[in-house]
């Protein structure tokens, strides 16, 4: 249901309107796009042709790797183009939609993270129950419930920017369409609505970055059963999982757990979990890994 609505089609302010800064956003940010699709892809490619890389992990990576590219194709792109254009307009429809593909590959990596830190338990707390537990049919099943969650919470968010009623200005103070700006524009009282965003995007951030803090708490704390080898193993997964939650998770709840209020530096905290950390994955999990390294050269040099 759309209300009362005279507006079709919004003005993205962007990150600036100086012209020279905006030359700059496009050239760095068109990189950085770029260096994301092509590391995310990497992994994407090589974890699906590779034999070797065929444990659970893995098979969370490779979903982690797709929703990080997607979710940076749902913002980036017009960050783009509209720092070189003078119409910067997204018509109502497109911003709709770019409500829901944000909020869905962005949900969807929250749940995703989960079942890598839920991969990494099993694996270092309950060894010997390992393969029963996370057998393929189980992450298969995992993964369905993730893609199902994502829906679920992307169409409680467009239900609430549908229900939301513009009738002028139509300037978004920022570079892609989400609720917070949204409601600014809104002629009613957003009270509620923003109880509820809190209550739905909020709770799915703190009540998530707080059980992969405990998971990781409950591994730590397991480790010291194990062998210095397994132990320094262990130790280097788990380091690059939490380096992950830490620069996805604090700008989000930045972000979705605070009172209608905005800051000047919320755009750029915006940046870094829609655009730095789909770039920063990749470099994480391929630097860090052995595995995934000699797994990639293996591909390369087929392929030479």
């Amino acid at each position: 249901m759309v209300m009362n609505n005279s507006v079709i089609e919004f003005i993205l302010f962007g990150l600036t309107q100086d012209a020279g800064k905006q030359k700059a956003i496009f050239g760095v940010f068109l990189i950085l796009y770029l260096v994301t699709l092509m590391g995310n892809f990497l992994i994407v490619v090589t974890i699906k042709t590779s034999r070797t890389l065929d444990s659970p992990m893995y098979f969370f990576l490779f979903y982690l790797s797709f929703a990080d590219a997607c979710f940076s194709t749902t913002t980036a792109p017009r960050l783009i183009v509209n720092a070189l254009s003078q119409k910067k307009t997204i018509s109502y429809n497109e911003c709709m939609t770019q409500v829901f593909a944000a909020h869905f590959f962005g949900c969807m990596e929250i749940f995703v993270l989960l079942l890598m830190a839920f991969d990494r338990y099993v694996a270092i707390c309950k060894p010997l129950r390992y393969t029963t537990i996370m057998s393929q049919r189980v992450c298969g099943v995992l993964v369905i419930l993730a893609w199902v969650g994502s829906c679920i919470h992307s169409s409680a968010q467009i239900v609430l920017a549908l229900h939301l009623p513009f009738c002028g200005p139509n300037v978004i103070d920022h570079y892609f369409c989400d609720l917070q700006p949204l409601l600014k524009l809104a002629c009613m009282d957003t009270y509620v609505i923003n109880l509820l965003v809190v209550s739905n995007s909020g709770a799915i951030c703190m009540v998530s970055f707080i059980i992969l803090l405990i998971s990781y708490g409950v591994i730590l704390y397991s480790l010291r059963n194990h062998s210095a080898e397994g132990r320094q193993k262990a130790l280097s997964t788990c380091t690059s999982h939490f380096i992950v939650v830490v620069i996805f998770f604090g700008p989000c709840i930045f972000i979705y757990t605070r009172p209608p209020t905005t800051f000047p530096i919320d755009k750029m905290v915006a940046v870094f979990y829609t655009i730095g950390t789909p770039l920063l994955n990749p470099l994480i999990y391929s630097l860090r890994n052995a595995e995934v390294k000699n797994a990639m050269k293996k591909l390369w040099c087929s392929k030479g």
